[in-house]
């Protein structure tokens, strides 16, 4: 890595971050110098040639700025300390006078206002860095640590008036309020550190457990103890702090009720951020198995090779989240073990990108104590709807839950399909809010592979589980179409994954069955069986057959939400129903191999290789026989 420069920091207040987005291709815009105090002087470049330089763009380039900025002073403080001072005074002597009139006057009506950005949430997550770069600074017993107080303070103060208006607004299970308790805790613990003062050189620091920590090692004994005392201010045990939070917006199934896959690690990163210098064990149990089957969640939903889907609202491919990622993989790991979310983490650095920082490298110590014992990865998940199998070398999603709030998207029984590495079908993410259009389009249903009618909205709705099974899951709904019932089981053959989804309209009606690509695909019938061929670092092979007549055509479409430009061929498979589509998938070179399918009365039949047939009913198990 080269040798780490200290930031020069925007002189204006951040907007909102999701309006920095090219309005003409509907893509994120270049994160140019982020680090340099100025706005790109010809604009922000779009990947497609545009320069972007708006009111709104500025402030959300600021917004980022600021964020950038902070993250560098976090990461000057764990690698050279003196460096990080001087702009961390900075920025508070810029944080006095720019939010000298109160909060942020530019910010839209229905946002929770910061004062330092347009959102609370937004100052929340810079306080946090800031905050720990403060801690970093006040364990390495730099002098000179007093001008930080009045900064500290007053973001303590901002993250408390934030939280009691989400409160008093009856918003208190929101995702701002895990990372304004964050900021709150953070900020309130390292001026504690700071006002007590340099550590003896035979004070206890914490024990054999504290020998080695870095960047995230333990306080000393008084400061400690503020974590549950004055200093905490409620952040943690409080009625509105981590403990009351993670009980009240973590279901029992791990997931964060919103069960959206960025909003959930979102929410448990805040978390683990809060808790540093902590003793895992020491957290009660019944929090603790909410922060452990977040872990468990994201892990058993991961690909083998830690491919997070997006699923709900989410970047698709941004190498800023998977820095997040990446820092939220080593917290977990030193939270619970054994790390079942290592190959996350590793695909996460991957995905950072060349300039990634690698600031999660100095988070090693970050707890005080052992970790607790890892929850192993589930693949039922009934409070957010969601079902996982595995088989032929195929990593399937079923997202049959609720709709999601605000992060929700209409893709009721949709089926993801992954290979370890390679999204094959996978939920495409999300565009910044601020660009409607692609918005609108990538959190409707044209833009998932999910049932429904076609050019028909689907209503906000919960589907049902109706079975499970090892092996095998049914779902179904019926009040996302007007009288129309969707059914779609998923299950498991011999080196295989069999989908059967039916359609029933009430009368003869058309629908579909979306296919929606993430990799190049080809399509080819014969026979009245298609076959399709889905390219990638893996490859997969379909085929497909339904038990009415039905026509699977191809189109260009629209990509994934991280290049809305950038086609893809999309397959729809119409039909007028009643009518039941039955997919057969199977990675290259699992074994053994699928050689044809068939479906009649009711039943598919998948013949392999050596001879064997395997018959799949809508309900009941798999009935295997023997072709002489």
């Amino acid at each position: 890595m080269a040798p780490l420069t200290a930031p020069l920091l925007p002189r204006e207040r951040g907007g909102w971050w999701h309006a920095y987005v090219c309005g003409v291709h509907g893509v994120e815009l270049a994160h140019d110098g982020l680090l340099s105090g100025a706005f790109p002087p010809e604009g922000a470049r779009c990947p497609y040639g545009c320069r972007v330089d708006t009111p709104a763009v500025r402030g959300a380039w600021a917004a980022l700025a600021h964020q950038a900025c902070a993250r560098r002073i976090r990461l000057l403080a764990a690698v050279s300390p003196a460096q990080a001072l001087p702009p961390l005074i900075e920025y508070g002597e810029r944080y006095a006078e720019l939010t000298s009139g109160g909060s942020h006057g530019q910010a839209q009506p229905w946002m929770l206002r910061g004062r330092m950005f347009h959102q609370a949430l937004s100052e929340a997550i810079w306080a946090v860095s800031l905050g720990h770069a403060a801690w970093t600074l006040a364990e390495h017993e730099l002098p000179g640590l007093d001008p930080l107080l009045p900064l500290l303070d007053s973001l303590e103060r901002a993250a408390a008036e934030a939280r009691a208006t989400l409160v008093a607004q009856d918003r208190f299970t929101s995702n701002y309020t895990a990372w304004l308790n964050a900021a709150g805790a953070v900020t309130a613990h390292a001026a504690a550190l700071i006002r007590s003062g340099p550590r003896d050189a035979d004070e206890d620091r914490g024990g054999p457990a504290d020998a080695d920590a870095g960047h995230g090692g333990t306080a000393n004994a008084d400061a400690d103890a503020g974590r549950s005392g004055p200093a905490d201010a409620g952040w943690l045990e409080g009625p509105h702090g981590l403990h009351a939070h993670a009980l009240a917006a973590v279901a029992p199934d791990g997931w964060e009720w919103e069960a959206s896959t960025y909003y959930h690690g979102f929410v448990l990163r805040a978390y683990l951020f809060q808790l540093r210098g902590t003793r895992p064990g020491d957290l009660p149990d019944a929090v603790a198995a909410r922060l452990l089957g977040m872990i468990a969640a994201l892990a058993g939903t991961a690909s083998p090779g830690g491919v997070l889907p997006a699923l709900h609202d989410g970047p698709y491919d941004r190498p800023a989240t998977a820095a997040e990622h990446a820092e939220l993989g080593v917290l977990a790991a030193g939270f619970a073990a054994p790390d079942h979310l290592a190959a996350v983490t590793a695909r996460a650095v991957a995905d950072a990108g060349p300039g990634h920082d690698r600031l999660e490298s100095y988070l090693s110590g970050w707890f005080a104590g052992p970790p607790r014992a890892a929850v192993p990865p589930g693949t039922r998940f009934p409070d957010a709807g969601l079902a996982v199998l595995r088989a032929g070398g195929v990593h399937a999603v079923l997202d049959y839950g609720p709709h999601g709030g605000s992060h929700g998207h209409h893709d009721k029984l949709a089926l993801y399909l992954y290979g370890e590495h390679t999204p094959w079908q996978p939920d495409p993410g999300q565009v910044p809010y601020a660009e409607d259009r692609w918005r609108a389009y990538f959190a409707g249903p044209d833009a998932h592979p999910a049932p429904g009618l076609p050019g028909v909205e689907p209503a906000e709705t919960t589907g049902t589980l109706d079975a499970d099974e090892p092996g095998r899951v049914t779902a179904s709904c019926d009040d996302a179409y007007p009288g129309v019932r969707l059914t779609r089981t998923v299950l498991t053959g011999s080196g295989y994954l069999a989908d059967l989804c039916t359609l029933a309209p009430k009368a003869d009606e058309p629908v579909v069955l979306r296919l929606r690509p993430g990799v190049p695909v080809e399509a080819a019938e014969s026979g009245g069986v298609v076959t399709t061929v889905w390219r990638g670092e893996e490859e997969l092979r379909g085929l497909h057959v339904a038990d009415a007549p039905a026509v699977l055509s191809a189109f260009p479409a629209p990509g994934l939400a991280d290049d809305p430009q950038r086609a893809r061929t999309c397959l729809d498979w119409a039909a007028r129903g009643p009518v039941t589509f039955c997919s057969v998938y199977q990675a290259a070179g699992a074994e053994p191999a699928v050689l044809g399918v068939a479906v009649a009365d009711g039943v598919l039949r998948v013949t392999l290789a050596g001879g064997t047939v395997e018959e799949h009913r809508a309900s009941g198990a798999v009935e295997e026989r023997r072709v002489p």
